[in-house]
């Protein structure tokens, strides 16, 4: 079966849940391509994405978190003569030829603008097959409520409200989760991990700030310094290497052991009792997966603002303000078991390890059981 994921480079969650989704399904014999919308049309247009995403979500926050607000309160498809219907017929239009080559049996958009291309794509009649979404943060996008796919991979099923309210069928929705890659589908013990990582087997905080080094990492470094409980750190600095040289060079009291970019976080988490993180969709999914206790800090106006609520709301993560320091967080969590085992029942609750796997049955029993001796043959909605 040949399944094609569709995605766009804007920040790193996307692409990285459509890789998940490779390594599961390759695994299991099928072939899998990933296409960038953008940086098919032209790699200056999808770098020019990425990197301006990345300058809006660290730079211009504010402004963007207002104007992802206003797009994603709208309930309503967007206009057929619109300036979005517009350039999405013109971006589908490009795509064609590389969809009708490649002629996949099953396409997956791990961004709700590949799930606008991929419905037009069906009005065209340029794809018969089916067509699965994947939600990747624990709040809806804009542009859900302009497509019509056959499925949707959510968070949980307490996101099924939201969904509705955009018009889509909740007989469409798997609350299986986000895809996360196979290293976070099963704990480790943590004294193996530590040995394996070259740590001291220790009460420990993983702190990680995004994968390019987000927020005020030695502020919060310094306020846990504070803190009486007794702890290591692991502090993940991403690309910010001038970071990472500073805090090597703080003498600090605790034991902070900072590093870069890494492909260990699975067993980072392996070896932590507590996470500090910005509310990403994807790490925190990975972090509910492991088991983790979460502490959020600094939320990307937007989509990680409406990450932070649902998972304050849902009781698995606590926050941080002005008032309730970190300092505080970390009393509550090392020095008060009940409420320690509070967050780990909630988490342990929430968290959808197997959700890859999850998606792959559901493919495997409803799509290519169905598809064996046909070619590009399922019906279409």
């Amino acid at each position: 079966m040949k399944v094609l994921l569709m995605s766009v480079k804007a920040g790193y969650g996307h692409h990285s849940t459509a890789n998940a989704i490779i390594e599961k399904f390759t695994k299991n014999g099928h072939e899998c391509e990933m296409l960038d919308i953008f940086d098919y049309i032209n790699p200056r247009l999808g770098n020019t994405i990425q990197d301006g995403y990345l300058f809006l979500t660290k730079y211009m926050s504010v402004p963007y978190g207002k104007v992802y607000a206003t797009m994603a309160d709208i309930d309503k498809p967007y206009r057929k003569f619109s300036v979005t219907a517009i350039m999405s017929k013109f971006v589908s239009k490009k795509l064609e030829t590389y969809v009708k080559l490649y002629n996949p049996d099953l396409i997956i958009g791990t961004h709700s603008y590949a799930g606008v291309v991929m419905t037009i794509m069906r009005k065209r009649k340029v794809v018969g097959c089916p067509l699965v979404g994947i939600v990747t943060d624990f709040t809806v996008h804009p542009f859900w409520e302009s497509t019509n796919l056959d499925y949707y991979v959510i968070p949980d099923a307490r996101l099924s409200y939201e969904m509705t309210r955009k018009g889509i069928a909740k007989e469409k929705l798997l609350p299986i989760g986000i895809p996360i890659r196979r290293r976070f589908e099963k704990s480790e013990d943590r004294a193996l991990a530590c040995r394996r990582l070259g740590i001291e087997n220790k009460k420990t905080v993983l702190l990680m700030m995004g994968s390019m080094g987000y927020g005020n990492i030695k502020k919060t470094l310094l306020e846990i310094d504070e803190c009486e409980e007794d702890f290591q750190v692991l502090c993940i600095c991403g690309s910010n290497r001038r970071m990472r040289t500073a805090i090597q060079k703080y003498p600090w009291k605790k034991q902070i052991i900072p590093y870069g970019f890494v492909d260990t976080i699975d067993e980072m988490m392996d070896a932590s009792d507590v996470i500090i993180t910005k509310p990403g969709g994807l790490t925190t999914s990975e972090a509910l997966a492991k088991g983790i206790v979460m502490i959020v800090v600094n939320p990307i106006p937007g989509q990680e603002d409406r990450n932070l609520m649902f998972l304050l709301n849902n009781g698995v993560a606590m926050g941080v303000n002005d008032n309730y320091t970190m300092s505080d967080a970390i009393h509550q969590i090392f020095g008060n078991t009940d409420r320690l085992e509070e967050l780990k029942a909630c988490v342990t609750k929430m968290g959808k390890p197997m959700a890859t796997e999850e998606l792959y049955k559901f493919c495997e029993k409803n799509f290519f059981a169905k598809s064996q001796g046909t070619e590009n043959s399922l019906p279409q909605r």
